[in-house]
């Protein structure tokens, strides 16, 4: 029993153990939550989260192996302390009743009641453990409290087998055996001669109870171990989980945090009084274009990036030290990553921990673009004290309580007010009374109908006239522009007197009106008959142009008879004519034919032109040959001239033209130029092909035109009036017919001449009509 009650004892001992465990978990826990572990731990935990488990697991089977068998031998142990007991019992009532033998011989039941009371009370022995007295007759007369219920029987009726036992007697020792139907373990010791005997007997239900009992215990034990274990395990998985939430969350609000001081120009800084460093946020860093670093730095490091101008460090820290201020707003500038400063404001509030160190935390803002705003408001600010300064107006503003606010130097001189009225903040009426009274004032207009604008003409002591236009402004003031209208007023009296004398001029007018009807009514007349004698100059100029036509084709078929003759007389056909003159007769005849069928050609031409009567019959042509050919039809008249041709043609210059007529203007051109060049004269042809269409340039060193001549020379039946032209003879239509074809093509001919100098015609004929 003290065996078990060790047990016990040992089991106790493992709870205490778990308890400590227990410890070690409430610790683990508290450092989770204090400390986010996937932050500093990131490989152990992952190694732990896999381990733990495992480590249970085969920490729950070795309690449950050692228990197992632990158990095992304590149902052993436990039989081998009911042995001893039994024995120690046997050996016990022995010694007891070992004067006294003659008690079995004569039954006293109260005397072996008492000697059993004194020396084997019942709660010495087991609860399942007794002695018995029996006599030689095998009846049992005496028993410990536990084995009363036998008193009286024979011990044979519920102990089969104590007959074989008692032969053997104490040789026997402790054996196994039934009692009852219940297996025990017995011992029988015999008394004296008589025959009477002492059975000790242990029950073994009694070991098995006690030993299910140890066995609950050790199994509530173990599942008390393990549902701690699991709670435990639980509870590190949990903090886990709690630990990776919080380090998640502590990630997501720095990001968070940095983010919006990332975007609103923002930084926090903490400077340590005691260690005299500062710990920035990226935020700070980013500002100023640093890297970003988690390390703290150091005041001297801090220092040099302020601008010297602006203080330093060292007297806030200086102020802050001596109490004489527990708050710090700032602005300063710090030097930029760049080279450049950047304006900082500085908010902090001095802090003490725990320890009792003074810390100094806050925030600090870009505050560069504030005060470059700032700075453009008080140059605009300038610029327009300046630009009021500068009007010639009288200007003053009133606040929404009629006070001065500004004014500029013409108000003062309009109203002659001494410069100690003229501060900001004077009240309207102090103004008011200080200044000149107008000699005339009257309102003119109100804009609104409310009063809020008003505008006012007055005359001032010197004669001057000043419009002053007030108007309200949104936030509740007022603004007045005076404007000197002096000449404006006296131009309104010269002008009510020009209306004086324009209404008289009016009444002259109204006279002269009817006489202007009557000039309109008679040009209307006169344009009316300008345009019937214009139709009828239009028909005379279409029939002279028709009855040109019409004569020119009548003369040519007698011409062609003479000029047939006359070739005939020429050449001697029929015989010799018999004397010289008649051959000199002959040739004047053909040669005044052939020069008058040329007039009458070129009025022909110039008759159907103006007619409307020539139709081009446009085909790709290679202007090259034209003008070659052109060339070979003039090169006699011109080498009997001595004149020299200059050629400078381009080749492949094709275009959409009318053959006959490009030959027509080439050879009228040439002609000309030949026939007003005098001996030993020069002339040039050019060609040259210009965006789309093609050049051609004919010069000469000729008699030239006159400039006078020149707006006309072109146009249909003009000729250049010059005695040496009519020398030359010819009908004088060659430009004018040239110039028309040329027209007709879509092109433009342009002439250019001085007298005595030459004459240069350009022909611009596009490629494609």
């Amino acid at each position: 029993m003290m065996d078990v009650r060790r047990a016990t004892v040992a089991g106790g001992r493992l709870r205490v153990d778990f308890g400590g465990l227990k410890a070690w978990r409430d610790s683990l826990s508290g450092h989770a939550t204090s400390e986010p572990l996937l932050r500093y731990l990131p490989k152990a935990e992952l190694v732990l989260k896999r381990a733990i488990p495992a480590l249970i697991v085969a920490f729950l089977s070795v309690v449950a192996a050692s228990h197992f068998f632990g158990m095992m031998s304590e149902y052993g142990r436990l039989e081998a302390s009911a042995r001893h007991a039994t024995a120690l019992s046997a050996a016990t009532a022995s010694a007891v009743f070992a004067d006294t033998a003659d008690v079995f011989d004569s039954g006293d039941i109260a005397e072996a009641q008492a000697r059993l009371a004194k020396y084997l009370p019942q709660d010495r022995l087991d609860s399942g453990a007794f002695v018995l007295l029996v006599q030689a007759s095998g009846k049992v007369f005496a028993a410990t409290t536990a084995g009363l219920s036998h008193v009286g029987s024979n011990v044979g009726d519920f102990f089969p087998e104590v007959s074989a036992i008692r032969r053997f007697g104490d040789r026997a020792g402790v054996i196994e055996t039934t009692i009852g139907g219940v297996p025990h373990y017995a011992e029988i010791t015999l008394m004296g001669n008589a025959g009477g005997f002492i059975v000790a007997a242990t029950s073994l239900d009694e070991v098995g109870r006690l030993w299910r009992e140890e066995l609950a215990l050790n199994v509530t034990l173990f599942a008390g171990i393990s549902s701690i274990l699991l709670v435990i395990l639980y509870a590190y998985y949990t903090q886990v989980k709690r630990a990776r939430d919080a380090d998640d969350i502590f990630v997501e609000s720095n990001l968070r945090v940095e983010t919006a001081l990332s975007r609103g120009r923002c930084g926090l800084w903490d400077f340590d009084f005691e260690t005299r460093e500062f710990f920035w946020s990226r935020s700070m860093y980013d500002m100023l274009g640093l890297p970003g670093s988690d390390k703290t730095m150091g005041f001297g490091e801090a220092a040099r990036l302020m601008h010297p101008d602006d203080g330093g460090l060292y007297e806030i820290a200086r102020a802050i030290g001596k109490g004489a201020s527990g708050q710090v707003d700032q602005i300063f500038r710090m030097r930029h990553a760049g080279g450049h400063y950047v304006w900082m404001r500085a908010r902090a509030q001095v802090i003490r921990s725990n320890s009792g160190r003074m810390h100094l935390i806050g925030i600090a803002m870009d505050v560069t673009e504030q005060h470059r705003l700032a700075q453009r408001y008080a140059e605009a600010d300038q610029r327009l004290a300046d630009a009021i300064e500068c009007t010639s107006e009288a200007f003053v503003l009133w606040d929404k309580n009629d006070r001065l606010v500004m004014c500029n130097t013409h108000f003062q001189q309009a109203y002659g007010l001494p410069d100690s009225v003229l501060v900001p903040g004077t009240e309207r009426s102090t103004v008011n009374a200080a200044a000149a009274r107008p000699v005339i004032e009257r309102r003119i207009s109100d804009a609104d109908g409310s009063g809020y604008s008003r505008t006012t003409e007055v005359q001032l002591a010197d004669e001057r006239w000043l419009q002053i236009n007030e108007r309200r402004t949104r936030d509740g003031g007022k603004v007045s522009v005076g404007t000197d209208i002096t000449l404006m007023k006296r131009h309104q009296e010269r002008l009510r007197e020009s209306e004086r004398r324009l209404m008289a001029t009016i009444g002259d007018l109204s006279a002269s009106r009817q006489t202007l009807e009557i000039q309109k009514s008679e040009l209307s007349t006169a344009n009316a008959n300008y345009q019937a004698e214009k139709e009828r100059a239009e028909a005379a100029n279409k029939a002279k142009s028709e009855f040109l036509a019409n004569m020119s084709h009548e003369l040519r078929t007698p011409l062609n008879a003479i000029l047939g003759f006359s070739e005939i007389l020429q050449n001697q056909m029929f015989g010799p004519l018999g004397s010289l003159k008649y051959d000199e007769y002959a040739r004047d005849i053909h040669d005044s034919g052939k020069h008058l069928l040329n007039v009458i050609n070129d009025i022909l031409d110039m008759s159907k032109i103006e007619a409307g009567h020539v139709r081009l019959h446009c085909e790709s042509i290679d202007l090259v040959p034209l003008i070659e050919e052109s060339l070979r039809f003039t090169a006699m008249p011109a080498a009997e001239k001595n004149i020299v041709i200059e050629q400078r043609i381009c080749s492949g210059l094709t275009l959409m033209a009318d053959r006959r007529a490009m030959k027509q203007v080439l050879l009228n051109l040439l002609s000309n130029a030949v026939k007003f060049t005098d001996n030993g004269g020069r002339i040039a042809v050019r060609t040259r092909r210009v965006d789309g269409a093609v050049v051609v340039t004919i010069a000469d060193t000729g008699i030239g035109i006159p400039r006078s001549a020149l707006s006309k020379i072109g146009q249909p039946f003009e000729q250049v009036q010059s005695q040496y032209a009519k020398s030359k003879g010819g009908s004088g239509l060659g430009l004018a017919i040239s110039r028309s074809l040329t027209l007709l093509h879509g092109g433009r001919m342009k002439i250019r001449s001085r007298e005595a100098v030459g004459t240069v015609i350009s022909l611009r004929i596009p490629d494609d009509i």
